[in-house]
């Protein structure tokens, strides 16, 4: 089945800003990273569409859309909107695409929707901005592309989704946006203790999820634990008609935001194993904030829907754009990290409080 990719120009060269996690090129790096490996045809590329305002109300609230686009045409909040909204703050800063951006995600998770009705694969890696309440922004998420995108879903007749997340932070907008739902089974994995300290063990989002916080230092021998334990039974239990996969990066060793070890392989096998468990499967990104870990992340999980071969050496024109990267912090990558898009593997003992969390969840599954 041919996989397509959804992209925009909107994510090259718009910015939160100088200082923020997401001064950081992602999506562009990707796309070019892709074209350089002659991995990015014209006929498996697609132009995101924009969201209109009125297919954001779906989850949003109207005084929040406007609030937001009001912000962007404005370049600025009143103390009324921040309190509220949860615009400008250093978190969700007031920035010029501060609307139309994360609307383009949407957009892009809405056409990824429409593309897969009759069955497929599309990568969004724009979105999955899991953070998003109804009414407000929360880190660094506008608008939420993954809530809107599976409503759009179960709009169009698919009766179960399976919404995993991989995301080193735990996915509290989605939670809240399904809480409850009985069309829609979220699996969380996410750093234990992180902010937005939501997604406890206990946590069953109303009957519709599985939250499995992992301990510092996550490395892939545990990821594997999770995976073959508790995330792949999960979704085969819920037999899912499509399956939505929040592909972050950050809870790889090298992200400045978690305290996970993880390798880039464990996203890509997530990728892998899901891919036949559904005749539709959206991939999106989400968190990651080294600029390195994530273009070849990211890349490397479009290899995998692709079905394209990872190289053990980078050609010298890819490698040539990982050297033109650059963040605001003063650690700079290893030779790994500009030559290779594949990373060691980062295999470890297996901790008996993961097993513990995973044997809960493995119990309550057999329940449901």
């Amino acid at each position: 089945m041919t996989a397509y990719f959804i992209g925009s120009n909107i994510y090259r060269g718009s910015s939160y800003g100088s200082l923020h996690p997401l001064s950081i090129p992602r999506v562009p790096t990707v796309i070019d990273l892709c074209r350089a490996l002659e991995w990015l045809p014209p006929e498996q590329y697609r132009i995101s569409p924009r969201a209109k305002p009125a297919a954001l109300t779906s989850f949003h609230t109207p005084d929040y859309i406007d609030a937001l686009m009001r912000a962007e045409a404005e370049q600025s909040v009143t103390d009324a909107v921040r309190d509220r909204h949860k615009l400008g703050t250093l978190s969700n800063t007031v920035f010029a695409e501060m609307y139309r951006r994360p609307a383009t995600a949407v957009g892009g998770g809405l056409l990824a929707a429409e593309m897969v009705a009759n069955g497929g694969v599309v990568y969004n890696p724009g979105g999955g901005t899991h953070h998003g309440f109804a009414d407000r922004a929360e880190g660094f998420c506008y608008l939420n592309e993954p809530v809107l995108t599976i409503r759009r879903l179960l709009a169009l007749g698919t009766e179960r989704v399976a919404y995993v997340d991989i995301d080193a932070h735990h996915c509290d907008g989605v939670a809240e946006g399904f809480h409850g739902s009985q069309q829609v089974r979220m699996i969380s994995l996410h750093e234990a203790g992180r902010w937005p300290f939501t997604g406890a063990l206990e946590d069953t989002v109303g009957g519709a999820g599985f939250n499995l916080p992992v301990p510092r230092g996550f490395n892939d021998t545990e990821y594997r634990l999770a995976l073959e334990e508790l995330i792949l039974p999960a979704v085969a239990d819920f037999r899912p008609d499509a399956i939505f996969l929040q592909c972050g990066a950050d809870a790889v060793l090298e992200d400045p935001l978690s305290r996970l070890a993880l390798s880039n392989n464990a996203h890509w096998a997530t990728v892998r194993a899901l891919m036949p468990m559904s005749p539709r499967l959206i991939v999106s990104g989400g968190g990651g904030y080294n600029p390195w870990t994530v273009a070849r992340l990211w890349t490397g999980v479009w290899s995998a829907l692709a079905g394209h071969e990872v190289p053990d050496q980078l050609p010298d024109v890819a490698q040539e754009i990982l050297r033109g990267l650059s963040w605001m912090r003063k650690s700079q990558p290893g030779s790994a990290l500009l030559t290779r898009l594949q990373d060691d593997p980062r295999e470890g003992p297996i901790r008996e409080e993961l097993r513990h969390s995973v044997r809960i969840l493995r119990d309550r599954l057999r329940v449901s």
